[in-house]
């Protein structure tokens, strides 16, 4: 009986709703990714990764053990989804779908096939696509070659469109709306947990009320106290806030795939003047960097600036990561455009049309005078004069010792 029950199948049930971009959005994008196919001479794309089959299709997976893909060809352009989701993987795309089956094992790869053909020049995704799924790859698409072609999709997601534009900056201005909730949230007794939910809850009524169309999902806070401060990704616990304790704000919604942020150092009740020495430093690290961010700067000569300006100051040492990352169809979750980061390894050159945030972060052990982590971050827009400053929430002591 099993040899009966297909291993895939369409299902294009219902209407499809109104994508977060038009069709014309990704019909450019899809292209742009054949002019890279072209100039690769690869016939057949599989794409694997949450960010690019989001950045191409529009549809963004939850995985959950299964795996899904966007076949490209030159004519063709097929979500491959599991069976779990039924219509919505065709609903909240703008290409056709295929949904496999798991009645037998490898049913994902047939569907694959079922459109790519055998025998051809295959592009994959490098820095996503397993050993173990690499080696099926090979056994059932039985390529003449595979080309790496992540790094030109992470370029093309690099240079963003107007309408990616819009969303960004749409994303900025609900990160904005979580901070100024969460602001009012802070109390002396209150827990951590108490004030992120109220900034996740303002955030994801503003969305719904922006985009009444979209899909909701992973939008959230990390909003941190004393010791919990000095990584810039650690959980919410309910630990109850302390006068004269160093907080971190940091709002992060989500609006189709598209991820945002806000943070800030903020302290309740009150600063001592250790504490605000370190934080006035941060703050003008902060906008020293901002103003470095035109076109023609590199990535990795602004890092240089930034780490010559806290040398100077003696705080180099407690500097943790990069001063910045670039924004779009990625999140804590999945996707990062790693040729645009402020690091001293990245030489991308700045150009109009990239989005990338300015960061910068001190951590102070505990035990010394001024102890926590200290950070701000704006997002910019790469424009031809300069940039343009997307965030505006406002940053630095003046208004932010709150409770």
């Amino acid at each position: 009986m099993s040899n009966t029950r297909p291993e895939f199948y369409r299902f294009h049930n219902g209407d499809k709703p109104a994508l977060q971009f038009a069709q014309g959005e990704y019909d450019a994008r899809l292209m742009g990714l054949r002019a890279i196919m072209d100039a690769n001479g690869v016939d057949a794309v599989v794409l694997s990764s949450m960010h690019n089959i989001a950045y191409y299709s529009g549809f963004l997976y939850c995985a959950f053990g299964r795996a899904y893909a966007l076949v490209v060809t030159a004519r063709e352009a097929v979500t491959i989804s599991a069976g779990i989701d039924a219509g919505q993987p065709w609903r909240r795309g703008a290409t056709d779908n295929i949904t496999y089956t798991d009645w037998q094992r490898d049913n994902y790869w047939r569907a694959i096939v079922h459109v790519a053909g055998k025998g051809k020049s295959v592009g994959i995704e490098g820095d996503h696509l397993t050993l173990a799924q690499s080696e099926k790859m090979r056994a059932f698409m039985q390529p003449s070659s595979v080309t790496d072609i992540a790094p030109m999709t992470m370029q093309q997601r690099m240079r963003k469109s107007p309408a990616e534009l819009e969303i960004i900056r749409a994303g900025a201005n609900t990160a904005d709306v979580g901070g100024y909730a969460i602001r009012d949230a802070v109390k002396i007794g209150a827990r951590e947990i108490d004030v992120a939910m109220a900034g996740r809850d303002a955030m994801e009524l503003e969305i719904a009320k922006r985009f009444p169309d979209a899909e909701y999902r992973d939008t959230w806070v990390w909003f941190q106290s004393g010791l919990n401060t000095d990584g810039a990704h650690n959980p919410v616990t309910a630990r109850e806030l302390q006068r004269g304790d160093i907080l971190s704000l940091n709002t992060f919604p989500m609006i189709s795939g598209y991820y945002t942020a806000l943070e800030r150092t903020m302290f309740a009740g009150e600063a001592d003047a250790a504490s605000l020495k370190i934080w006035e430093a941060n703050v003008a690290a902060h906008e020293y960097g901002m103003s470095l961010l035109k076109p023609g700067a590199s990535c990795s000569e602004v890092t240089l600036k930034i780490n010559d300006f806290f040398a100077e100051r003696d705080l180099l040492q407690y500097r943790t990561f990069g001063y910045g990352h670039s924004f779009g169809v990625l999140s804590h979750y999945y996707g990062r455009e790693a040729g645009l980061e402020l690091r001293e390894d990245i030489d991308t050159v700045l150009e109009p049309g990239m989005v990338i945030s300015m960061e910068p972060m001190l951590t102070i052990p505990e035990g010394q005078p001024g102890a926590g982590g200290y950070r701000e971050h704006d997002i910019l827009f790469i424009t031809e004069g300069g940039n343009e400053n997307i965030t505006g929430y406002p940053y630095g002591p003046e208004f932010n010792v709150v409770g």
